[in-house]
């Protein structure tokens, strides 16, 4: 029963989350400037709620189940989400709605698969790919500076030389009327092939920040929980990422955007791509700091005398709170940055797909954080009598060993990231580019 519930709640959630976030952005008019600056607050903004609803989740949510039992948590947690049912259905009437036109997985998958076909069928004339000439239709895309994109009409006949392989798709004739594929589908794929490398170099970000619900917890409590006569319990400790990331989300819309705006002279004043890599950042600089802090106390652990001890240690657990700090201004930056640039790079029948991959970036990056976790204890167990991450004692962990590791993945992945970051051309061209 309790696992149904929480397959139920990672169903539900992953549709909230993946339609909650277009649905949002496309209530603003994005043929006009003051529309689309709307539209970045948004996104801005949304990341906002979920930490208000957080700083809820890790404050008075905790404290009902510490005091009052789990059973009252879940409680707590259902009624705000059947309370919601009815708010968010009040603005129905005045909502824009997007008329469902097809699934966009099928239209991938279509090109993908005719463009295989016609490649391995090249040789044969008649899968020649389709000249000007033989297309009248046409489809409107996006030109000018970046965010300040006006639509203009393009022949549907013109095929970019990017990803040149699936230009095969659009064919004279085909094997099947299902693989007949336009010059608009083709270039659309080609849109969401061209913004997957950014995606997966976002997973590690995730496997940084699956480490503030694991092994940060575990450390906060062997440590002094205590603020004066409060004591704070170990799963209340991400409210500080969470304050902080209220703080400065208003900061960043109102403070940052337009003195950037003001230096760049342009539209967006700084772009999703650099938003995302600071977020990179400062995930590097959160696991130095880890690393650093786990230093420290294991050494207060050993001068001690508490090293095989239960005991609080006498260290106080906002040292903890560093880390929590920097890695909440990494998911701000780069949450609220992806699904900005998903959502504004993607074509329009396929943004909720787009949005979505923000989400499937933070759960491949906890799956990924088992996966390192199990091969990190597999290969040092094979150097040593215990493994790294393995035992019933934190103090006799080397985990300031394994966040240094991710560090020095998250730089590796930083740099891999500039590759792509670099290469990519947007899909309104920026005159600061």
């Amino acid at each position: 029963m309790l696992f149904t519930g929480l397959y139920l709640v990672a169903l539900g959630v992953g549709g909230i989350k993946g339609s909650l976030p277009p649905h949002g952005a496309e209530q603003f008019d994005d043929t006009t400037p003051q529309g689309r600056k709307q539209r970045s607050s948004f996104f801005n903004y949304y990341v906002f709620s979920l930490s208000c609803g957080a700083l809820i989740a890790v404050t008075f949510v905790v404290w009902i189940e510490d005091n009052k039992g789990w059973q009252w948590g879940f409680g707590v947690a259902t009624a705000a989400i059947l309370a919601s049912i009815p708010v968010f259905l009040l603005g129905s009437p005045i909502y824009r709605t997007k008329i469902p036109a097809g699934s966009p997985i099928t239209t991938m998958f279509k090109v993908l698969i005719a463009a295989v076909y016609n490649n391995c069928k090249s040789k044969n004339p008649s899968n020649a790919v389709m000249g000007m000439e033989t297309s009248p239709s046409s489809y409107t895309t996006e030109t000018g500076e970046e965010g300040n994109a006006t639509k203009v009409k393009v022949p549907s006949q013109t095929l970019t030389e990017d990803l040149e392989f699936l230009n095969k798709a659009v064919t004279e004739q085909t094997v099947s009327p299902m693989l007949q594929c336009t010059v608009k589908q083709v270039e659309e794929v080609k849109v969401v092939l061209k913004i997957i490398p950014v995606f997966m170099c976002t997973i590690m970000l995730n496997c940084c920040l699956a480490q503030l619900s694991t092994f940060s917890i575990q450390q906060a409590a062997t440590m002094n929980t205590k603020i004066g006569s409060l004591k704070v319990p170990p799963a209340s400790l991400p409210v500080f990422p969470v304050i902080f990331m209220m703080l400065i989300a208003p900061t960043y819309n109102h403070v940052v955007i337009p003195f950037a705006r003001k230096v760049t002279k342009t539209e967006m004043g700084i772009t999703h791509l650099q938003r995302i890599g600071t977020g990179l950042i400062l995930s590097i600089i959160a696991m130095a700091v880890a690393a650093i802090v786990e230093m420290k106390r294991k050494k207060v652990a050993i001068e001690s005398g508490l090293l095989n001890s239960a005991e609080p240690l006498p260290i106080t657990f906002l040292w903890i709170a560093l880390q929590y700090l920097f890695l909440g201004s990494a998911d701000l930056f780069t949450l609220a940055g992806m699904m900005d640039f998903f959502f504004t790079e993607a074509p329009k029948s396929m943004r909720s797909l787009a949005t979505s991959l923000s989400w499937a970036s933070l759960s491949m990056g906890y799956y990924f954080s088992s996966v390192l976790i199990s091969m990190v204890n597999n290969i040092t167990s094979i150097f040593r009598h215990t493994p790294w991450l393995f035992g019933s004692n934190l103090n006799h962990y080397h985990l300031e060993r394994f966040y240094w590791l991710m560090c020095i993945l998250s730089s590796l992945n930083f740099f891999h990231y500039l590759f792509w970051a670099n290469r990519y051309k947007y899909r309104t061209e920026s005159t600061a580019d």
